[in-house]
Order: structure tokens, then C-alpha cells, then sequence
């Protein structure tokens, strides 16, 4: 009965070290871990899983297209600063700038996912900054 216990103990302690060991390394056990080295490609896929980022997309195509929806004028005073879950979050220098966009927020919407992809795109955030 005492070693069923203490199997049991064990276990349990095996299983909080695994799971901080693999918040410690960012992911699963190296693929060699008598080397402890592994290739960068083995890794990106669990990693980008992780912080969700498997669907995303990139800040330079992002950047391009709201440069090409929005504009030369408007693209210099408004910058994007987050992409998550569907949201753009723009941040523009001026109160002003902002009720403009807010008035044509639908538009730029439409426009935006018509280059990026409706599943993409769903809502735009405005802060001033």
C-alpha cells in the first residue's frame, strides 16, 4: 500500500516537472535529448501553435495594404499596431484624423478585407497615440 502511494506521489511529481520544464523551454522535449540540439524548423510549428499565430499575417503585408487602402496622407498619420482575433488596432497621431476614419470605418473595413480576407478582418480599433 505505501509504494502504491508513493508511485502515486511520484508520478504526480513527474507530471509538474514535465509541465514546467515545457513552459521553461517554450515547447515539447528536444527531439535529441541525449544532445540537447535540435533544428529550428522542429520547433516553429509547435511554437507558433501556441501563441496562436498559425493563421496570421504578415506585418509587411498588413502594413502594404492599409498604406494601399488608406492612402499616402492618411497611412502617415495613422500606423497599425495589433492584429488579433479579427481586430485591427490603428493608432493615429491626431483626434481629428480619428473621427475621419471613424465616419468612414465601414469602407476602410470592406476595402481591408477585400486585400487581406473576410475571415482575416472583421473589426478596426482606433486609439489616439
Amino acid at each position: 500500500m505505501a509504494r502504491a502511494r508513493r508511485r502515486s506521489k511520484d508520478s504526480a511529481r513527474d507530471s509538474v516537472r514535465e509541465k514546467i520544464l515545457e513552459q521553461w523551454w517554450g515547447a515539447g522535449k528536444p527531439v535529441d535529448p541525449e544532445k540537447n540540439i535540435s533544428a529550428a524548423g522542429d520547433w516553429l510549428t509547435e511554437i507558433m501553435t501556441k501563441l496562436r499565430l498559425e493563421d496570421g499575417i504578415e506585418e509587411s503585408r498588413l502594413r502594404g495594404a492599409w498604406k494601399e487602402v488608406a492612402g499616402e496622407f492618411v497611412s502617415g498619420q495613422t500606423e497599425p499596431v495589433s492584429l488579433h482575433k479579427g481586430v485591427l488596432t490603428l493608432k493615429v497621431l491626431q483626434p481629428s484624423m480619428k473621427f475621419h476614419l471613424e465616419q468612414s470605418r465601414g469602407e476602410i473595413l470592406s476595402r481591408l478585407q477585400q486585400s487581406l480576407g473576410r475571415k482575416k478582418l472583421r473589426e478596426i480599433r482606433l486609439t489616439i497615440g
